[in-house]
Order: structure tokens, then sequence, then C-alpha cells
């Protein structure tokens, strides 16, 4: 028996595009947009990372990270200041850690009805196979 890889691909493309409907609409009730709580995510994970290593980790462009970011330090959530050369390096500010860990309560909850249909052992499996997919990405 073989798979349709188009079928396949679609229902993949499917579960993300609910996945990230559900989160944005979930976290707009804390005052975010799920591009911005990634954004953040990024910032939390690489303190100190310039913008285009933060469009790398968000799978944005550089002009559309430098167009969020902007967003992001004008409304307090993370501070830039000057590295090494030309390099701006970016943080978290103590509003922007508050917002992050709000974002990660609403996720929580998002990510558990999300994945209420999986027992244990298929979220497991799951991970594991989108882990061989993107394993040289």
């Amino acid at each position: 028996m073989s798979t349709d890889l188009e079928a396949l691909g679609l229902a993949v493309k499917r579960a993300q595009y609910r996945n990230h409907r559900t989160m944005d609409v979930a976290l707009r009730g804390v005052g975010i947009t799920l591009v911005q709580w990634d954004a953040l995510r990024a910032v939390e994970r690489m303190p100190g990372a310039s913008a285009h290593d933060l469009a790398l980790a968000t799978f944005q462009s550089d002009q559309a990270f430098g167009t969020l970011a902007n967003r992001l330090v004008d409304r307090g959530l993370v501070v830039r200041s000057a590295g090494r050369g030309r390099r701006i390096e970016h943080r978290l500010s103590d509003d922007g850690r508050a917002l992050l860990g709000a974002g990660h309560a609403v996720a929580a909850n998002v990510l558990d009805g999300l994945f209420a249909p999986l027992d244990a052992s298929q979220r497991a499996t799951l991970m594991a196979l989108l882990g061989e997919l993107t394993a040289d990405a």
C-alpha cells in the first residue's frame, strides 16, 4: 500500500494551520499574537542574538523580523543594545518575560486540546517521525 504523498503533505499543512490559528486566537487573550510570542520565545532561547539569527530561528526574512522587533521594542517587550561591530543584540525586558510566561500558560492549554486525540505513545511516535523529517533542516 502506498501513501499519497500530496495528501500527506496537505494533512501536515492542515494540522499546522489548525495549530497556528487556534494558538493565535488564544494568545490574543493575553495581548499578543502567535508571531510576536514566537519572537519572544526565540529571544529568550537566544539572548543577545542578532536580528538575522532571530529571523532564521522564527522562519522570517530579515526585513520581516526587523519590523516585528521594532514593534516589540516599542511595546517595551524587547530591549536592543549594541554588540560587536554593527551587531544589535536583543534581550527580553521584564515585561517581555512576563508576557512570554502568560503565553506559555495559554499555549499549554491549547496544545493539550489540540493533541488530545493522541495518546502518549502516539504523541511520542509523531514527535520522532517529525524529528526524522526535519533532522537535516
